[in-house]
């Protein structure tokens, strides 16, 4: 034996850590903040925004900073049962809202909901694993997000710079809103300081969150911002010129906060819808490619290899999925039936089925999803099941309806948020079994914790009202009245749709954004502009690159400081109301 061999033998190297207990486990701490804190915002703001690339950079700074891991797929891993366990917060908040707005928070079952939910995000996410192979390796989507969220995990000093820099922000974030509480200074009325007409309504609200959302949508966020200035900045003053004020007891309405009640906000609600409806017609050419995608993988088992969970896997989910789901929709209220469930049951099926796939190829091609559109067209169909055969009351029917909408809602947001991490995971060289195990890990946490932070809001602030608008629950609520003869502004609706679908055809989801800005407080949207407006200086000044690597970072601690703090007030109300 020569001097340089030794009797220790080969050393041999195991395979990197990825579907770990350290990553299970931080994924769950870092996606429960972000349910928290992206279902407040959503609340407060009428949009969510994607919470895979917050997770990579906490998860980056708690792996890799504080314990000095060091394998990316681990970090992945972890950032997908985050994101699997936020991926309930925007699918429950475009639902759930609509039942108290409508009065009926008293009249249903929270545990069948929040069941309902969980199997909605584990069908979401059967339904969608035979589809990797088409979508990720054979047409190759681009999936924006999950290339933004690979490049994180691929620049690990990057990654722990940017953790430092959003926990730095919210802790700084929820300061500022601590003092803004303590104080009760939240709104600045400049104009009226200025002695300009009331009607131009210049309150702005003190809300680092929401300039810290304007920010990471940058110039998208435009036409929020466009949408908001028109009221009062350009059709107002149309109103008082025209003299064509609206009239109460003979006196002309000129407060803005009555203008948007009676006015703005109706027409807002129409937009939304008819901008949602024809993003949905927009995505129907999709449904020819996902079943040409669904074909493929079903008729070739090799396409699936010994790191992909089975095909046959879809197959219970179907079976699962019109069994859980009719058991939901007869156990939500006494009148549904069994025949209803029944039809309920396999409307939702085959919603969850072609919804998911739609979405996923949409956010895929265009990093655009229409999930709110979704949503509105799945429980108006759900409304029209339950109001078949007759002698269902309208508050069952409505409770039933949206019971098993938010099941699928639920699932169509987990389809698009796992399709998102495992195009993360093709770049990063992660095994696609191990992240669909992990999303399947995060997807029962997310329902529980974000049914009992909106039973918190509500409890404490009230949904719908001026603290928590809950805008795509008012949109929901707003066509649920309709469909069931409610008293509602119906003309106002028909006209802002016309005006929303219209906007939609020139680009999608414009009608949707402009609309929103119709529909929030002038307040938001006058601080939501001063965001986009940052991001477009920064963007020129300091380039692209900073604003990802430095600017959004920042921006996300500004949301979940603000966030949490919030929350941590809602608690509070209760308990002193207690």
């Amino acid at each position: 034996m020569s001097e340089n061999q030794t009797t220790a033998g080969p050393i041999t190297r195991g395979p990197y850590p990825e579907l770990t207990p350290h990553a299970v486990l931080v994924g769950y701490f870092l996606g429960v903040i972000l349910a928290i804190s992206i279902g407040y915002a959503s609340l407060k703001l009428g949009f969510s925004i994607e919470g895979s690339e917050l997770a990579a950079i906490l998860g980056f700074g708690i792996l890799r900073g504080l314990m000095r891991r060091r394998s990316i797929v681990e970090n992945n891993v972890t950032q997908t049962v985050a994101s699997g366990v936020n991926g309930a917060s925007s699918g429950m908040m475009f639902s759930v809202p609509a039942i108290f707005i409508l009065g009926y928070g008293m009249d249903f079952n929270p545990y069948v909901l929040t069941f309902g939910a969980i199997a909605g995000a584990f069908l979401g996410i059967a339904f969608i694993i035979p589809l990797r192979k088409q979508m990720i390796d054979y047409e190759r989507l681009t999936y924006p997000g999950g290339v933004a969220v690979a490049s994180i995990l691929k620049s690990p000093g990057a990654g722990i710079r940017k953790a430092l820099l959003l926990v730095g922000a919210m802790v700084f974030s929820g300061v500022v809103h601590v003092i803004s509480l303590a104080t009760g200074v939240e709104y600045w009325p400049l104009f009226e300081q200025l002695g300009l007409p009331e009607y131009l309504n210049g309150t702005w609200y003190l809300s680092l969150m929401t300039i810290g959302v304007a920010f990471i949508a940058g110039r998208g966020g435009l036409a929020f911002i466009i949408g908001g200035f028109v009221c009062y900045w350009v059709l107002a003053p149309l109103l008082d010129i025209t003299g064509m004020f609206p009239v109460v007891d003979g006196v002309a309405v000129t407060d803005p906060n009555q203008l948007r009640l009676m006015l703005f906000r109706p027409t807002g609600i129409g937009m939304l819808i008819g901008g949602a409806i024809v993003g949905v017609i927009f995505a129907l050419p999709l449904i020819k490619s996902a079943i040409k995608s669904m074909q493929s993988s079903a008729n070739d088992e090799m396409a699936l290899s010994k790191d992909e969970m089975p095909i046959k896997l879809l197959y219970f989910a179907v079976v699962g999925a019109a069994i859980l789901l009719g058991v939901m929709a007869v156990t939500s209220a006494q009148e549904v039936g069994l025949m209803r469930g029944i039809l309920m049951a396999v409307l939702g099926t085959l919603w969850i089925w072609m919804a998911g796939i739609i979405l996923s190829e949409a956010i895929g091609r265009t990093n655009w999803s229409p999930l709110s559109g979704m949503t509105l067209i799945a429980v108006t169909l759900l409304i029209m099941i339950t109001q078949m055969f007759g002698g269902m009351s309208t508050g069952p029917a409505i409770v039933a309806a949206i019971t098993v909408g938010a099941a699928t809602c639920v699932a169509m947001s987990q389809a698009t948020d796992l399709m998102l991490d495992l195009k993360t995971g093709y770049l990063v060289g992660a095994t696609p079994r191990q992240q669909q195990l992990g999303q399947f890990m995060g997807a029962w946490l997310g329902p529980i914790v974000v049914i009992i932070l909106i039973f918190m809001l509500h409890e404490a602030f009230g949904l719908g009202g001026e603290e928590f608008p809950a805008p795509q629950g008012q949109a929901l609520a707003s066509m649920v009245e309709g469909i069931t003869g409610g008293d509602v502004p119906t003309e106002k609706y028909i006209a802002g749709a016309v005006l929303g679908g219209l906007l939609s055809l020139l680009q999608a989801g414009l009608g949707i954004t402009v609309g929103l800005g119709f529909y929030l407080p002038f307040s938001i949207v006058l601080t939501y502009a001063i965001g986009t407006l940052i991001r477009e200086i920064v963007d020129r000044s300091k380039g692209k690159s900073w604003s990802e690597s430095k600017g959004i970072p920042i921006a996300a601690g500004l949301i979940v400081g603000e966030a949490l703090v919030g929350v941590g007030n809602a608690v509070y109300v209760i308990a002193s109301a207690g």
